[in-house]
């Protein structure tokens, strides 16, 4: 582990400061979290930052309520029919 220092408003200073292990790995992974959602890293890779199995992640980023995939329905329904029609394509 390595100390970085970063400028935060005054009234953020007791949010930032982790209570106990927990609290430290929840605020990692939310700085993490933004470097996943523009693909520059993966959650594998922010799991192995945090050493963590990258399940416990998926479950850590579900239980704040950030979602593992960010399709909508109809972009799943895209990739389905997409799919079905490459595998039609392959007989």
């Amino acid at each position: 582990m390595t100390d970085v220092n970063i400028k935060v408003p005054d009234g953020m200073v007791m949010y930032v400061n982790p209570r106990n292990q927990h609290s430290e790995l929840v605020r990692n992974a939310l700085l993490l979290y933004p470097y996943i959602s523009d693909n520059t890293i993966s959650h594998g890779k922010a799991a192995e930052i945090l050493g963590i199995a990258k399940y416990d992640l998926i479950e850590l980023y579900d239980n704040l309520g950030l979602a593992y995939l960010s399709m909508d329905i109809e972009e799943v329904e895209e990739e389905v029919a997409n799919w079905e029609r490459l595998k039609g394509e392959e007989r």
